[in-house]
């Protein structure tokens, strides 16, 4: 059976389609994010559009169904990215269907427009799945594993890529 897969970038009023995919991905990989589970389930809508007016959401639909999502921040200035990928999660049965390339297509169709041109992002270091996933996406390290300030003992390794544009 053919799998469709589309990418889109939400829009406030679409805050509850957010909401859905962030709470799945936080029961479904609590340690990944600086989130936690508890407290977003909390939020209510004023505070999911005070998220939009942070920060751009993608999600990625495997059939029409919700199954992949991402944020991108821009930025000024940290370690040479225009913009800070975060909140990468994708749902473990379509792993590895493409939903992540579609995201960061979405990402290079709109870098110039958007200043999103060098994506930075923090993947903790012992999450060898997603950094070989970053790595086939074109990110590399950029300096040494850094401390979390959010979980002590904790160690993530920041990367960076640029847009398949440039």
């Amino acid at each position: 059976m053919s799998q469709e897969i589309s990418c889109v970038e939400l829009k406030a009023a679409e805050w509850e389609r957010l909401r859905e995919i962030r709470l799945a991905a936080l029961r479904e990989s609590p340690q990944a994010f600086g989130g936690k589970y508890e407290d977003e389930k909390l939020f209510d809508e004023a505070r999911w559009f005070i998220e939009f007016n942070k920060q751009s959401f993608l999600v990625s639909s495997i059939n029409g169904s919700d199954a992949a999502m991402l944020f991108v921040e821009n930025l000024a200035g940290d370690f040479g990215a225009t913009c800070w990928i975060g909140g990468c999660w994708s749902d473990p049965k379509y792993r590895g269907s493409g939903l992540m390339r579609a995201m960061f297509a979405y990402i290079d169709n709109n870098a110039t427009e958007r200043d999103w041109q060098v994506q930075g992002l923090g993947v903790w270091q012992d999450n060898y799945s997603a950094i070989a996933a970053y790595e086939k996406l074109g990110f590399v390290p950029m300096g040494e594993p850094q401390p979390s300030s959010r979980q002590p003992g904790k160690f993530y390794q920041r990367m960076i890529r640029k847009t398949l544009e440039n």
